[in-house]
């Protein structure tokens, strides 16, 4: 069940941007936009200025196919993003906030035996998600379709995956001031994610933890960065594959023409992500 009632914010919000994405060319008029939300011309601004820190006309220059490409020609390497963004060092970037740690070879061959995974579903504004933690380290957060079941069978088959044998319990009340501290711009102290991931999986996760919020790389990029220039594809499964959205940003990965790509959680919702980041670090 959630934690809170859905909001339907996002889902007015993702309706829009969809038709801006289809449209942007005819370059729709606020009505139009507005009309896809259900809501006044007035109104729908104001949502939408409130969701993104901008108007929808300012927000649909983050959506063209220029825009992107010259963020891509910008963030020439991830060590240069990280500098320009003024952040030193390149092990725990993403904002100085993401720790990230692999399972040792132990805990992988048990597959979660002896450990407890706590869950709780909660709203973002980016939809509802689904937040699982072992410990004090977050092991899954990963966005959901409003229909879908948050019954305690469906939580724990996708848990099953990489912890098997682990006791899945749900947890709002403990969840909740980690659920806090994730999609805000309030102080914090590092939020530490554990993964259960090959050594590859890993080098690049931990790549992606170097691209600073509202730059993008490409596949190539994130192939090079890792010292495997022509594993491009392999680096794009393994983007696939992570399990903990939004933290370890792999929203942030673009083709190399500059379109968005696909995205494990929805490519209206990787456009909204890349939108909403672009729009702050504008500011």
């Amino acid at each position: 069940m959630y934690e809170t009632e859905a909001n339907p914010t996002y889902q007015q919000i993702a309706r829009s941007i969809e038709f801006l994405t289809e449209n942007f060319r005819q370059q729709p008029s606020l009505a139009e936009v507005a009309n896809q939300a259900n809501l006044s011309d007035y109104h729908f601004q104001r949502l939408f200025s409130d969701w993104a820190g901008v108007s929808p006309k300012k927000f649909l220059q983050y959506l063209t196919l220029d825009f992107a490409k010259e963020r891509l020609r910008s963030g020439l390497t991830l060590a240069e993003a990280a500098d320009e963004a003024g952040l030193s060092g390149t092990g725990r970037l993403h904002d100085l906030f993401v720790v990230l740690e692999g399972v040792t070879p132990g805990q992988f061959k048990l597959a979660g035996e002896g450990l407890t995974i706590r869950y709780a579903v909660f709203e973002s504004p980016f939809g509802p998600y689904l937040l699982g933690t072992i410990g004090d380290r977050i092991c899954r957060l990963e966005f959901l379709e409003e229909a879908e079941p948050t019954d305690a069978i469906s939580i724990a088959h996708r848990f099953a995956t990489d912890w098997p044998e682990a006791t899945v319990i749900p947890d709002s009340a403990a969840l909740r001031p980690l659920a806090d501290a994730i999609f805000t711009d309030a102080a914090r102290k590092p939020l530490r994610v554990l993964v259960k991931a090959s050594s590859f999986q890993l080098k690049v996760w931990e790549a992606l933890l170097r691209i600073p919020e509202g730059q993008v790389v490409s596949y190539d990029q994130i192939a090079a960065a890792i010292g495997m220039p022509t594993a491009s594809r392999a680096v794009g499964t393994a983007i696939g594959s992570n399990p903990v959205g939004y933290l370890i940003p792999c929203h942030r990965v673009i083709r190399k023409t500059g379109l968005f790509g696909n995205y494990r959680w929805g490519a209206t919702r990787k456009t909204a992500l890349l939108g909403w980041e672009a729009a702050y670090a504008g500011k």
